[in-house]
Order: C-alpha cells, then sequence, then structure tokens
C-alpha cells in the first residue's frame, strides 16, 4: 500500500503513540484487503460503545489510547451505549454496569469523539452526502448510508472506526471502489408490503440467503425512508449484508448495477420470516420500539396509537437523543409519555443488559432486535406490526 511521506511520518510516530497506533492498525487494514492507498473520510461513527459488548478488556485498551492524548480529526458519533446515559438509574441499570459504562464514554470523550450515542446517525445531524466516503461501523448504518443514502463505506469494526476517526483516514478497498458496489443478486418481489415489520421479515429472509452479498430488489412500491431503515437493518443481521439497491428507489441503482451473472431470488410470501422470528410466549414484559433508533415519523405514528391509552406493561422506545430533544420540542414527547411508556436515549435493548432488568419476553416490531434478542439477552421474542406491539404494550399479552 502506497502512503504519502505526511503518512509515513504519523506510521513512525511523529505526532506521538496515539496517532501511531490508529495508522499501524488501518495500515495492516489495508495490507490485509490489498488497498492502494488511505484516502480521507468526512465522518465516522464508532461501535463497541457498551459495556456489555467491550467488558473490562475493551475499557482498558480504551483507557490505555486515550491517555496518550489523541484527539479525533474528523465528526465522530457513537453506537449506542449500554443504558441511558443519562435516566439509567430511573430506568433500573445496575449501578456496577453504569459506573463502568460511564468509564467508557469518557474515555471516549478525551478523545474528542462526540457523545451521540446512536445507530442512526443520518437522523442526529450527521448525513453524508452521494459518493462521500466515511468510515461507519454500526451494520445498519453501514447498509443505510451505502444504499439508501450512496455515501460510501465498509462495515468497520469498532478499533478501525476509531482509528479513522483519530487520522481521519480509511484504507480504499470493498465498498469505496465501484466495482465492488455492484449487485450479487437480483431479489423479485410479488408478495405486498405494508410496514416496517413487513421490510423486517423480508430483510431477514433475504439476508439468510444472500449472506455477504449485495442484492438488487425489484417489486418494492415506494417504501418510506424507516421501511428502507427496517430492511437493511434485517439483512445485516440474519446476513452481512452492508448494500442493497431498490429499483427506482435507491440513488444507485440502475441495470448497469446488476452483475450480469446475478442468480434472480424470488420472494412471494412472509410467512416464513414471521414464523422464524417468533416464538410462542403469550405473555409480554417488555415492548421495545426503535432498532434502529425511532425517526421522528415513526414517534409520530407511536404517539397516534397510544392516544387517550395507558400502557399495561413496559414499553420502552429507543431513539437517539437529538431526534428525542426535537420530540420534546414539539411537544410529541409528552403525549408518548403521558401514556406511560418511555422515550430511551443512547442505548438499544440489542446492546443493553436487559437480562439484568428482570425482563423474560419482549415484543418488538424489528427484525433485528428478534434476530439479535434470543441469543444476546435471553428473552423470549414476539415480532410483528407496530400495532401489534403497542396492543401488547396496552394489554401485556400478544395477541396474533
Amino acid at each position: 500500500m502506497h502512503l504519502t511521506k505526511k503518512e509515513k511520518d504519523l506510521l513512525q510516530g511523529s505526532e506521538g503513540k496515539g496517532i501511531q497506533r490508529a495508522m499501524e492498525i488501518l495500515s495492516a487494514l489495508g495490507e490485509i484487503y490489498a488497498a492502494e492507498k488511505l484516502i480521507p473520510v468526512e465522518s465516522v461513527q464508532v461501535s463497541g460503545v457498551s459495556f456489555k459488548n467491550l467488558g473490562d478488556a475493551g475499557l482498558e485498551f480504551l483507557k490505555d489510547w486515550a491517555e496518550t492524548g489523541v484527539k479525533a480529526r474528523v465528526k465522530a458519533f457513537l453506537n449506542p451505549a449500554g443504558m441511558d446515559l443519562r435516566d439509567w438509574r430511573r430506568l433500573g441499570f445496575p449501578e456496577e454496569f453504569a459506573v463502568k459504562q460511564l468509564r467508557i464514554i469518557d474515555n471516549l470523550k478525551r478523545m474528542d469523539l462526540e457523545l451521540t450515542c446512536t445507530c442512526t446517525p443520518y437522523l442526529a445531524g450527521n448525513k453524508p452526502r452521494l459518493g462521500e466516503h466515511i468510515a461507519w461501523s454500526e451494520s445498519s448504518a453501514v447498509s443505510y448510508a451505502n444504499s439508501v443514502l450512496g455515501a460510501r463505506t465498509n462495515r468497520e469494526s469498532g478499533i478501525s472506526a476509531l482509528s479513522s476517526a483519530l487520522t481521519g483516514l480509511t484504507p480504499e478497498y470493498g465498498f469505496h471502489l465501484d466495482m465492488n458496489r455492484k449487485a450479487d443478486y437480483v431479489v423479485d418481489v410479488s408478495s405486498s408490503l405494508k410496514s416496517a415489520s413487513d421490510y423486517s421479515a423480508l430483510g431477514y429472509m433475504v439476508g439468510k440467503r444472500v449472506g455477504g452479498g449485495i442484492p438488487y430488489f425489484r417489486g418494492l412500491s415506494n417504501p418510506s425512508a424507516d421501511e428502507l431503515k427496517s430492511l437493511g437493518a434485517a439483512m445485516a443481521a440474519s446476513g452481512s449484508v452492508a448494500m442493497y439497491h431498490v429499483e427506482n428507489v435507491t440513488p444507485e441503482a440502475n441495470p448497469d448495477s446488476i452483475k450480469k451473472d446475478a442468480p434472480v431470488l424470488e420472494i412471494n410470501d412472509l410467512a416464513k420470516g414471521y414464523s422464524e422470528l417468533n416464538s410462542k410466549t403469550r405473555v409480554i414484559d417488555l415492548v421495545s420500539i426503535g432498532c434502529p433508533h425511532a425517526s421522528m415519523e415513526e414517534l409520530q405514528e407511536i404517539a397516534s396509537l397510544l392516544e387517550g391509552e395507558r400502557v399495561n406493561t413496559t414499553l420502552w422506545i429507543t431513539t437517539s437523543r437529538y431526534v428525542k430533544q426535537k420530540a420534546e420540542d414539539s411537544g410529541l414527547l409528552d403525549r408518548i409519555q403521558g401514556s406511560g411508556a418511555v422515550v430511551v436515549s443512547d442505548t438499544c435493548m440489542v446492546v443493553a443488559p436487559v437480562e439484568d432488568l428482570g425482563f423474560k419476553s419482549m415484543a418488538t416490531n424489528s427484525g433485528k432486535m428478534a434476530f439479535y434478542v434470543p441469543s444476546h439477552c435471553g428473552l423470549k421474542v414476539r415480532f410483528g406490526s407496530l400495532r401489534q406491539c403497542i396492543n401488547s404494550a396496552l394489554t401485556g399479552r400478544w395477541e396474533p
């Protein structure tokens, strides 16, 4: 890999051990993937923020890096932490967990990363432009950036993304190159999709079949941004899809973006997706909406469904603090929380220690959450539409 003189100097430690460590990581990554050079990035999103994922070893690693005095050189957001950073006590998170989670945040703050903990940075003031090179790491954010926004990023690890934040650089390989952004599969959808959960079920089914490939969807009728967000998140969970195209919708979708030998998959029924993401539990302890983090449009829909109602089980809606503030300013937050529901910031139930909070079962409209929670948190899951989930919050039971 060719390095400029400036980059070689950084690799030799000209600006300290912190930058040198970041350059060593990026250089090794570039060599592994045969990148020709490093390129500048406009923004970064760093995963590996929750103490549940990092543990004590990860905390010490970040502490050692922060103590070198290194600082971020580009806009750098964080992935969700393991708890709401302000309201963790009220929500019942264990203090032992909270202390270590806050130490992680403090070390990231010392490196001048922005303390915006969200899996939807594009809804929180960090929306890259078409063709812009970035270094993001959360799977659904990577999918949305590549596919819906037409930005360019690989699915970075937390360490490589942090290295990019500290240097402003990333190796030029993978999705940064035109030749790697073409579809490996064509997916013809004849089933009628009516909700974000339908798009989640579709994404789950397609992700299982294409693995890390790039699907090109035909037959989707004007999906909303939230539906595309759900589609990509589910594919990234059941497979490792980091980019997709939707005919007449996404910016790079055209006949030339399909490989000549791409096989055609046909989806005419979503029943298998719903079936495989559902357990048989009927009692619901927790209803969780907002994976990926909820948008203002989703909060408005939730507020309408909760109008004049009172929840009878725990209902948490997770979103970025940026969107939560907008909801508060507009009066939307009071409408939602007046029902007894809680809008939670900074975290996601996939990376939170929900197994320590007494919950045994969960209802969600997110295919990604329904896929991960049984193995990550040990909860039984019901997966369905937003209306079904809200009804479960009102009754404490799951109805078909």
